[in-house]
């Protein structure tokens, strides 16, 4: 109970400060929930997507909640080509872009749910195993779970507690970490 009051009273500080154009964008201690303010404006057909997207890591985890349209944390994009990404700037801020060529072929909900999971400090795990939402497309066009595993949402919730340093993974030039290539286009052949 006081655990969600503490998210309520974080939610509530947020949605002020935001109201006042301050952004949430450090971590509270770890008593206290982190909020994520998301922005879908780029997001095009995907803005529903995103906010059912936020809505499991919500229910998954503890320590974070991922609010909308309060500030811009995390900016969802809308592409045509390219392949869906997420390019994390920090833990918990940066850049998703869902491919609308992957999301006819894969399930739009499972790919922006795994994208947001690496704005939220998780590496993918190409293990093919369709339990995992961190194992991307390597499970197949027939996997459409959106739901984080145990293991993948306690790994989150330690990850905003202060318990876990984010994985590190390749970064780009101003040092943001991008996460490309879970979803291998089902359109390219293989020779």
């Amino acid at each position: 109970m006081t655990s969600r009051l503490n998210r309520l009273a974080v939610a509530l500080l947020a949605t002020a400060l935001a109201t006042l154009g301050v952004t949430v964008a450090n971590p509270s201690p770890a008593s206290a929930a982190m909020t994520i303010c998301y922005n879908t404006s780029q997001a095009g057909n995907y803005a529903g997507t995103a906010s059912q997207a936020a809505s499991i890591w919500n229910n998954a985890t503890v320590n974070l909640t991922l609010t909308a349209n309060c500030g811009s944390n995390l900016r969802i994009y809308q592409i045509t080509g390219g392949g869906s990404y997420a390019v994390r700037t920090s833990l918990g801020n940066g850049r998703v872009y869902i491919d609308t060529q992957q999301a006819a072929q894969y399930s739009p909900l499972r790919i922006m749910t795994h994208e947001i999971g690496h704005i939220l400090g998780l590496p993918d795990n190409y293990n093919g195993n369709c339990s995992l939402l961190m194992s991307g497309g390597s499970a197949g066009t027939s996997c459409t779970n959106p739901y984080p595993s145990t293991a993948e949402a306690n790994r989150v919730s330690n990850l905003f507690a202060g318990t876990f340093a984010a994985t590190e993974r390749s970064t780009d030039r101003a040092g943001a970490d991008i996460f490309r290539d879970s979803w291998p286009s089902m359109l390219t052949s293989v020779s």
